[in-house]
């Protein structure tokens, strides 16, 4: 019946017979055949067929709808199924924010790992438009990052999280002994940001519009960079992942960030598109997730 879902698909897509015959690669007659062979084991008339035109019928309208999505999910099965097959081939590519310093990400990879070792793990990093980029295009299968704009059907928008904004800054600077602070109070402190050169423009417009920021901004190519700007006392950095990490350096402190008195707070999410759902993508934002939900409890 697969065959014959997809022989009627092609129909309704090319509003012909003959073109859908010629698209498949069968003959006119056998495409017909196959129609009619599809409306008798349903026992329903799909296509409405008058002099030369056709159309569908109620029941041919619902059944198209649907079997776009069932061939869909058919075919990633099948995708799936030979990926899991051939596990020597088997591969997940993923990306995470460049300035982002929580845990969750390193152990989800470090579970996913442990539970696949046969599955070849890739991962980049970079900022927002960055791993954008890298997802629409096919670098990726999954990113690790902020939203920051609508949600798009194109994709499956996975939400770990909702967390505050904290401030790195060296630990020396007066502003550690505050509970938090505002964006107005920072303006005479230079910003510290992770971005390549072809990204510091738009990250410095999110920042500033978005967010609130309103002083000078410096660009670091990577965290490590970053943070010895701060230590050194060039400025702050707004990082990824809230307030506690692992090893903090004792050269700098956390501060919440406000913005009129209110915590300005970020959503995390793993983004991966909606036609590239499988088994490992899945499974890897689950632990994802679940290293989320541990660090808020």
């Amino acid at each position: 019946m697969i065959k014959q879902i997809k022989y009627f698909q092609a129909v309704v897509r090319c509003n012909s017979f003959t073109e859908a015959a010629e698209e498949c690669f069968i003959s006119q007659s056998a495409i017909s055949q196959q129609i009619q062979a599809l409306e008798n084991e349903l026992g329903v008339k799909l296509l409405n067929r008058e002099n030369r035109k056709i159309s569908l019928t109620p029941a041919g309208e619902h059944f198209y709808r649907k079997s776009l999505v069932l061939i869909a999910d058919f075919e990633r099965m099948c995708n799936e199924t030979v990926r899991i097959a051939k596990r020597d081939q088997a591969e997940l590519r993923i990306g995470y924010l460049k300035c982002y310093s929580g845990q969750e990400f390193r152990l989800a990879v470090a579970e996913f790992s442990e539970k696949y070792p046969d599955v070849s793990i890739q991962i980049i990093n970079g900022n927002h438009e960055d791993l954008y980029a890298a997802l629409r295009s096919g670098g990726v299968d999954l990113i690790l990052s902020d939203q920051r704009r609508a949600f798009s059907d194109e994709y499956v928008n996975f939400i770990l999280a909702t967390s505050e904004c904290y401030i790195e800054i060296a630990a020396r600077n007066p502003i550690t002994a505050l509970q938090n602070v505002e964006t107005e109070d920072l303006k005479n402190i230079p910003c510290i940001l992770v971005a390549s050169s072809g990204q510091q423009e738009t990250e410095r417009t999110f920042y500033k519009e978005i967010v609130g920021i309103q002083g000078d901004f410096l660009f670091a190519d990577n965290l490590e960079e970053a943070r010895l700007l701060v230590t050194s006392g060039k400025g702050f950095m707004p990082v990824e992942g809230g307030k506690n990490e692992p090893g903090f350096a004792p050269a700098l402190g956390r501060v919440l960030l406000t913005r009129k008195g209110n915590p300005i707070k970020r959503t995390y999410c793993a983004f991966w598109k909606a036609d590239n759902s499988g088994y490992y993508v899945e499974d890897f934002a689950d632990m994802l997730k679940s290293k989320f939900f541990l660090e808020n409890e």
